[in-house]
């Protein structure tokens, strides 16, 4: 299996790669965080500047892991799911279920380890920026050093090294099972993340304008109600595509393609929704709350600016990550399709045309995405803006969300149509042969 397992990384490393850079970035967002418990816990440091460093490790480094963990599925999943043949091959050759989840899982944990490695000198420059940011802004004492230890190091490996092997091992199970996966579980899942989120968002209306705790429980419900919407992309997307009626040729095949690609298509609608979704909640309802705050006339208090230091970072990881999990999962699925490509050119399709279906298939999904994503930012900024301010929408609520929609759309719509551009400057032939 070690052999076996060596040879695949050497056929298509771009797949590894794709798990190193995800698993690079989030060792390294993880550790450069829990820096900070280690600079806080060092002697002579006051209370004021304990505390400001704790909190952001603590909520910062919640996030860092769940992303992580969804990071690493992501485009596990993609690869995993991709590996089917040489799954199905390694099954009827003798291989064990049990040897194959081994491969597939040992692939990823030395791959997350390498990632995690090579990551620590930019968490220890990360971890230096950041306290400076504090340092800047007042939340912490000039007089405070940065302390890179035990808890970012074990930390970073430890929980990089677990979401790689859980993610792979989830991906890997599935693969391998000879009957029909059952939605049950994920159904569960989804609709447990949907009551949950409706009832942190009710619970906003429990505070008053000016509890400090406000903004917690409706940014917490935008992000379990975009779990769920994730959860459910599959379902969603199909109702709307059996729903679109789609002009011209390329159109056609675009919808067509989505419906039999529906599960990797929701490969992509996850971190759109999530991208969407958290970021528009936490930066409309920062700016709503500074425009509370400037209309009283008072300064921000320490608290006021650790919130919005960690609100502004929180959006910068989720960009970053959501970017990553985007590239990697469409790359994954286009570089894939060579032999599509290749199949449509020798039915008589033109590159312009094949990359036209490439194009409205990337506007679909990011559509779909940007509305879901909408809709569970929604449900969290509206209850939070209602009693804050008493408006329902922040001042720069619409500037705020087409910069989001942008991203998204720059993003999706650019992987995608690079991807097939240069997967189809391969000869069609050369690449129905290859692919075979």
């Amino acid at each position: 299996m070690f052999a076996l397992a060596m040879r695949s990384v050497r056929q298509r490393p771009g797949r590894f790669l794709a798990t190193l850079l995800s698993t690079f970035l989030g060792a390294a967002i993880i550790m450069t965080f829990n820096s900070m418990y280690d600079t806080a816990g060092q002697r002579g440091v006051d209370q004021v500047s304990a505390e400001s460093l704790s909190t952001s490790a603590s909520v910062v480094g919640g996030y860092g892991t769940l992303l992580v963990f969804f990071a690493v599925a992501s485009t596990l999943t993609v690869n995993v799911r991709q590996r089917g043949a040489e799954i199905d091959l390694l099954r009827c050759s003798g291989a064990t279920p049990a040897q194959i989840k081994r491969m597939v899982v040992g692939e990823s944990v030395v791959v997350a380890l390498v990632g995690a490695v090579l990551a620590i000198g930019p968490a220890m420059l990360g971890g230096r920026a950041l306290l400076s940011v504090f340092q800047d802004s007042g939340q912490v004492a000039d007089s405070v050093d940065h302390s890179f230890g035990p808890v970012a190091l074990m930390s970073g490996i430890g929980i990089t090294v677990l979401a790689a092997a859980g993610a792979a091992f989830l991906a890997v199970r599935r693969a391998t099972r000879r009957r029909e996966p059952r939605a049950g579980a994920r159904k569960f899942l989804a609709y447990a993340s949907l009551a949950a989120g409706g009832a942190a968002v009710c619970s906003t209306f429990a505070f008053s304008s000016k509890d400090a705790a406000l903004m917690a429980p409706p940014a917490y419900g935008a992000i379990l109600i975009s779990v769920g919407f994730a959860l459910f992309s599959p379902r969603l997307l199909k109702r709307l595509l059996d729903r679109l009626s789609p002009a011209g040729a390329s159109g056609w095949l675009a919808v067509r393609t989505l419906r039999e690609r529906t599960a990797e298509a929701s490969a992509v609608l996850m971190p759109l929704i999530l991208f969407t979704a958290v970021a528009t909640a936490t930066l409309c309802m920062q700016a709503a709350e500074n425009d509370a705050v400037e209309a009283s006339g008072v300064p921000k208090s320490i608290d006021a600016k650790n919130l919005e230091t960690l609100n502004l970072v929180v959006v910068g990881i989720i960009v970053v990550f959501a970017c990553v999990m985007l590239i990697n999962s469409l790359y994954a699925a286009t570089t894939y399709r060579s032999r599509e490509f290749g199949q449509q050119r020798l039915a008589g399709a033109t590159p312009g045309q094949v990359l036209g279906t490439v194009g409205i298939e990337g506007v679909i999904l990011t559509v779909t995405g940007v509305l879901l994503g909408s809709v569970a930012g929604l449900a969290g900024i509206i209850p939070f803006t209602v009693v804050r301010t008493d408006s329902p929408w922040p001042h720069q609520g619409l500037g705020i969300w087409l910069a989001i929609a942008a991203v998204a759309a720059a993003v999706t719509l650019g992987t995608s149509l690079a991807t097939a551009r240069r997967t189809l400057r391969t000869p069609a032939v050369e690449a129905v042969t290859l692919a075979a």
